[in-house]
């Protein structure tokens, strides 16, 4: 699906991100109170950065079924839901800006799952042009059907600066926060890693 060595690249990147998420997980349960129940907001949020990260990677590699995408969207579309309610618990306008960066990350991956079809055009044509190009006739009619839209690229180009400025927001807080910097540089490299697939899948 994407070309090498950006496969190879992305691949490491969210590898780490998921393992990153899961191990933060997997510390904060065992530092759980007994008797406590259900999901704390930090807890939600490592699981919903996983299970993307998980589908990153299989998007980096393989084409999916329509019926697999539309479920990885319903997924995520419940993951931002969930973490809507996180804003009443928030505590200061960073943990706000934090859950709004999350959200706004289901967003984009929403988007990537539902207009890969449209983003991945671009690459098609180009695949095609030499065999576009040799049936002369209505060619050109051809590989315009073909060309992604511009008002996707519009919405694409969208999501690309939105998980830039989230990158940015989580290197800011990897460097001004006293605990969990690890954590926020690892919301900060999701964010670059989802812009940087979002590029590559318009070109």
């Amino acid at each position: 699906m994407i070309a090498s060595p950006w496969d190879i690249i992305l691949t490491v990147v969210f590898l780490a991100t998921g393992l990153i998420c899961i191990g933060d997980l997997i510390a904060r349960r065992a530092r759980r109170t007994p008797g406590v129940e259900g999901l704390a907001d930090e807890e939600l949020i490592d699981i919903n950065h996983a299970v993307m990260s998980a589908a990153m990677i299989l998007m980096t590699w393989v084409a999916v079924l329509d019926a697999v995408t539309w479920a990885q969207i319903a997924l995520f579309a419940i993951f931002a839901l969930a973490l809507i309610p996180g804003f009443r618990r928030a505590h200061g306008l960073p943990h706000r800006v934090d859950l709004a960066g999350h959200i706004a990350l289901n967003a984009a991956m929403i988007w990537m799952l539902a207009a890969m079809p449209l983003l991945m055009a671009g690459m098609d044509m180009a695949g095609d042009e030499g065999s576009a190009h040799a049936g002369h006739h209505g060619g050109g009619e051809e590989m315009g059907l073909m060309a992604t839209p511009a008002w996707a690229d519009a919405v694409n180009a969208t999501f690309v600066i939105v998980c830039a400025v989230g990158a940015a927001w989580w290197l800011y807080r990897a460097v001004v926060t006293k605990g969990h910097r690890l954590h926020a540089f690892c919301h900060a490299l999701m964010a670059a890693g989802m812009g940087a697939m979002l590029w590559l899948m318009n070109l």
